[in-house]
Order: structure tokens, then sequence, then C-alpha cells
């Protein structure tokens, strides 16, 4: 039986928010022209302690395809990027970890989109990347990063000319888009499978001991769990999914995470059974891929009050089939 590594509270949404799997326009949240959060509206929280599991010591490793995430050796070595530097993290470490999501996933194309810094302490100093947006806080709240519409939509808008929100446009030239047009035809065509995979990292020196990630096993989420929650962007609008508790959902955490083990999670696959059945059944009525995993930052109580801050780095790859 695998070991316990905490009995932590996590934040949920109230089960008497009505779940949904498409728009209903009751909770959201808006950015600002940089993409930082500006301002939530509708979040109704609901507080569970739930055991979390060691993710190291399990009976049989979690893995991205079945489970939603896997953790990596993957040692930086003397390639170390400026992580507090836009433009270092998006022209010295996306290709890296393009290459970790193509060897785990067997994926043909993969191509990194987007990435934020996280720090409580550098959110409550209001630091800012260099040529980049603000260091955003830990999430401490259960969410999927992607939807059944907003994960179609994503690939849809990486095919077309980028914005100036987007963090490799200078990347391309004259003309360029990040995915081939072709390409994402066929994926949103369902001849091909697409994955959102991101690269989390520990990005400090010392292993990670404040506001670990607690993930979800993607098997143990059912339809009834989701909840839409918008994301007001000034171009547009996202979705990601918040989530209601259900004591079947299992729960993992990897203890002292360092900068040398990048952890991927599954935000979206398009061969998952939820996705593929439009939200009637969850990935555990099937032996297929999950299609997410549901993750959160939680505060462990055993942590020292002297234990230094976390900062970590999530990178979201677009990863294509053949």
């Amino acid at each position: 039986m695998t070991a316990i590594a905490a009995n932590a509270e996590l934040n949920f949404l109230d089960s008497a928010v009505p779940s949904s799997l498409h728009r209903t326009g009751a909770v959201y949240t808006r950015r600002d022209e940089d993409g930082n959060d500006a301002g939530t509206e509708g979040l109704v929280v609901d507080k569970h302690a739930v055991p979390i599991l060691d993710a190291r010591a399990a009976e049989v490793a979690p893995t991205l395809a079945a489970n939603g995430f896997e953790v990596l050796d993957d040692p930086l070595g003397s390639a170390v990027p400026d992580f507090l530097d836009h433009a270092s993290v998006v022209d010295r470490y996306y290709a890296a970890c393009e290459a970790l999501v193509a060897a785990v996933s067997g994926a043909s194309r993969v191509h990194a989109f987007d990435h934020n810094v996280r720090s409580a302490s550098g959110r409550a100093a209001g630091q800012r990347l260099a040529g980049g947006q603000d260091v955003q806080a830990p999430l401490h709240f259960v969410h999927g990063d992607y939807t059944l519409t907003s994960a179609p939509d994503r690939l849809r808008q990486l095919a077309q000319a980028p914005s100036r929100n987007d963090t490799y446009v200078h990347r391309l030239g004259p003309g360029e888009t990040l995915v081939d047009p072709a390409l994402a035809a066929a994926a949103l065509a369902g001849e091909r499978r697409f994955e959102i995979i991101n690269v989390w990292r520990n990005i400090a020196a010392e292993p990670i001991a404040t506001r670990p990630l607690a993930l979800c096993d993607g098997r143990s989420v059912g339809p009834a769990d989701l909840v839409v929650f918008e994301i007001h962007y000034v171009d547009r609008i996202g979705e990601n999914y918040f989530a209601k508790y259900a004591p079947r959902q299992r729960w993992f955490t990897y203890p002292a995470l360092t900068r040398d083990e990048p952890l991927l999670i599954k935000q979206w696959d398009s061969a998952g059974t939820l996705a593929r059945s439009d939200g009637a059944r969850g990935d555990g009525a099937a032996d297929g891929p999950c299609t997410f995993s549901f993750h959160s930052a939680f505060k462990d109580p055993a942590t020292p009050p002297d234990a230094p801050d976390r900062w970590s780095i999530e990178v979201r790859c677009m990863a294509i089939h053949d």
C-alpha cells in the first residue's frame, strides 16, 4: 500500500455549484494586458482534508499516459537559463522542454508556447521577469488548465498569427505560425492526437519544501467533478476546469523535488475517454490514456516554518502525434 506523504487541506469548488462541462459565466477571473491576474468572481470555496500519497513510494510508478503526471531525472547541468529573464527562458529553455515532452509522450511535434514563474514571496514583493510578466503566486485551488472547449481553441490559436501576448512571438518569422495550420486542422478533425503538457520544475537550489504540488490521478476524476472556470484575457476568453471534491479522487505528491527533477503534468489529451466521450464518461471507465490531471499547491502541516520559499516554473507545450 502506498505511503501517505501528507494529510492536508485542498481548496475545491463548493459542491452546491452546478457541475458544467461548458461555459456558464458563473465563475471567472480577469487578466490584464500583460496576462497577470486582475481579480476573480464567483468562487465559493470548499476545503477538504485529503490524504496525499507519496508518488515516489507508489507500488506502480505514476505515468504521464495513465495517470497524467510523471517525474523525470533531467539535470540541467551548465545549460541553466536565467529563469527570471523572459528571453532567456524562451530562447534557452523552451527547446529543452520540447525535447522532454517528445521523449516521454512519443509526439512527433512539440511546441512550447507559454510559461509562468511562481513564488509566494516573489509575488508579494511585486517581482517581475525581465522583459516579461509578473511572478505569480502558487495556485492553492484544485484545477485543470484546459477544457473540452479551450483545449482545441488553444490549438486553433497556435495555428494562427501570434498576438503580442504570446511568449514565443519573437521566435517566428513574418507570416509564420507556431503550429502548422494543416496539422492543427487534422488534429481538430480527430485525425491526429494532440496533448497539452506542462513541464514543471523547481528553479531554486534547495528541494521543494513549501507549497508542494498535489496531483490527482486522472483515472479517478468523473464528469460530475468539473466546473468551467473562465479566464477573461484582453483579446480572448480562455477556460479551465475547477474541481468539486469527490471521495474517489486519488491524490499524490513528489516530496522534495529538486531542480534536476522536472515534473510533466498532462493538461489535455484528445485521446482521453473524457475528451472523446464529450464528458459523458470519466477516464476510469476505460484502459486508454487519461485526459488530464487536476493539481494544486498545498500547505503541508509538517513543513518547518523556516523552510525556503518555493520558486518554480511551468512551461506549456502543445504535442501533436502522427
